[in-house]
């Protein structure tokens, strides 16, 4: 028995054939139809050399191709690639030689860019074109068009028995460096992503029929992953509902209206977004019509946390609603919940119920002492990945054995409560030390957001004869305000010690993100070296 991707798609496929398993505008597949179009493309997959291990490139927005060539990948027992659609040829190159992928699948609008690379990339030995409306051009040698390829192939499932080895490989920018892949046994990454631990329970499913016979048993839920499929919380949103047959809502843009009249065509039930860059621009598009929400149950956030004046907006507008923040990242897979409620008082850390496989630990291994207030490190035991593609030291940096135990120790620092609560305080590797002090940027940016003229904010350590580094925000406002740093540390001060305010202000037009939603850090400090403060004390 291998609790493979493929294997349990497959079973909800034969348990929920003419249910409708993706839907998008004007157009949807049931699960029979998804199923035989992926069986299609791993057919051709096969065909082009693609064995067993190899890596496949997935270079596209969020359409309902996207998702048949995801589980193609897998029925084909290949290793998924996922190619960030915003890198520029240099990091598309990185990545294409770095994975050494054999095939590459992508969107047309993506082929210039490719072809520029491709000189440097000799192992794509074939590239599998997804036609999207920018225009047709003359095959090249090497090339094929993705409606061709499935309608050329064989529609059955007659592959061999997967393995529980099977490996499942997340890219991620992190905060700095260059792309890296994380790679993990499938059945790890779906005990901690994708429903094969009951997170409430923890209790382990020891049943591969489990999840397609209870979704068969229940009514359809539709949910509506809007962050891109490049980011692991939303490729696992995709595959818990594939499993459990319900139904996925996919588009490929992001826009924070339509996003509301998608939730009201569809009457989808579950959002997922990422934090406040998201989820901001749609609290603020609340305000703009109404909309029929009735049939929304849940908004949930993963790989950036909410604000808490964000939660209370968001409860405000929709207050039947459930909003839930989940913690986790591509080398630890989810951690803990944060479930949020009406009136609960501001915080500028997030805080979150955690996972029993989620520890907090001092330098020497052992665990911090719930109420201590003592910083720890955040890891996780028992279901983690193997290791980094191609990077045994980071490897060996960041999957570490304590009394026996291998633990998943990406850099994140945060402190244990009385309750068990852990509060999450940012990832060490853009800390600022100011004075011999540790400030987390995320536990500011969160302060920052209760101010009322702030749409978003990353927060930076700039260089201070005195201190060493001195807190730096990186402001974008509502409209044209321009608030006073005083009065923007009054709020700040609220939540948090007076060392932790920014001692410095850069106002711009807009934070720049990852397409995860996660604040570039690199870019917040740029800004600060490239113009003087708008205002400093």
């Amino acid at each position: 028995m291998a609790f493979t991707i493929a294997d349990l798609i497959e079973h909800s496929v034969d348990l929920n054939p003419e249910r409708i398993a993706l839907e998008t505008d004007g157009r949807g597949h049931t699960y029979a139809e998804l199923e035989a179009r992926a069986n299609a493309l791993a057919h051709r997959l096969r065909e082009l050399g693609v064995r067993p291990g190899d890596a496949v490139g997935l270079y596209s927005r969020n359409t309902i191709e996207a998702v048949e060539a995801m589980v193609a990948i897998f029925k084909a027992r290949a290793v998924m690639v996922n190619v960030n659609y915003r890198y520029v040829e240099g990091e598309l190159e990185h990545i294409f030689t770095d994975s050494g992928m054999k095939v590459l699948i992508h969107e047309r609008r993506y082929r210039d860019k490719v072809l520029n690379v491709l000189q440097n990339a000799p192992l794509i030995e074939h590239r599998i074109v997804i036609e999207d409306g920018t225009g047709e051009t003359a095959l090249e040698a090497g090339e094929s068009r993705f409606e061709d390829d499935i309608a050329a192939s064989s529609t059955e499932r007659d592959f061999e028995p997967r393995s529980e080895d099977d490996l499942y490989m997340l890219y991620t920018g992190g905060t700095t460096g260059k792309p890296k892949g994380v790679v993990w046994r499938q059945e790890d990454i779906w005990r901690v992503l994708g429903g094969g631990i009951d997170w409430y329970t923890s209790e382990p499913v020891t049943d591969e029929w489990q999840l397609a016979r209870a979704g068969a048993g229940e009514g359809q839920l539709v949910r509506f992953p809007i962050p891109p499929f490049i980011h692991g919380g939303s490729q696992w949103a995709i595959f818990q509902s594939l499993m459990g047959g319900q139904k996925a809502v996919v588009y490929p843009e992001f826009d924070a209206a339509h996003s509301w009249e998608i939730v009201e065509k569809h009457k989808v039930n579950v959002v997922f977004i990422t934090g406040d860059a998201m989820g901001r621009p749609m609290v603020d598009a609340l305000a703009e019509r109404d909309y029929d929400l009735s049939s929304l149950v849940t908004v949930a956030s993963s790989a950036a946390l909410f604000s808490q004046n964000v939660k209370e907006e968001f409860l405000d507008r929709i207050p039947n609603a459930l909003l839930i923040d989940a913690i986790g990242s591509s080398e630890t897979g989810f951690g803990g919940l944060g479930i949020v409620a009406k009136g609960a008082p501001t915080s500028g850390n997030p805080r979150v119920t955690a996972d029993k496989q989620l520890h907090v630990l001092r330098e020497d291994g052992t665990e911090v002492t719930p109420g201590s207030g003592e910083v720890g490190i955040l890891a996780r035991s028992g279901h983690i990945p193997l290791r980094y593609h191609n990077d045994p030291e980071k490897s060996a940096n960041t999957f570490k054995e304590y009394g026996g135990v291998r633990y998943s120790i990406p850099g994140d620092f945060a402190r244990v409560e009385d309750d068990g609560a852990i509060t999450m305080l940012g990832r060490g590797s853009v800390s600022i030390n100011t004075g011999g002090e540790k400030v987390f940027p995320e536990e500011v940016e969160a302060a920052l957001k209760a101010h009322p003229d702030v749409f978003d904010t990353v927060v930076v350590g700039v260089s201070d004869d005195r201190f060493g580094q001195r807190v730096a925000a990186v402001v974008a406002t509502r409209g044209d305000a321009r608030p006073a740093l005083a009065d923007l540390n009054e709020v700040v001060r609220k939540e948090l010690a007076g060392y932790k305010c920014p001692r410095s202000v850069w106002f711009v037009d807009e934070i720049k993100r990852s397409p995860a939603g996660k604040p570039d850090y690199r870019w917040g400090a740029e800004q600060t070296t490239t113009r003087e403060p708008d205002q400093t004390l």
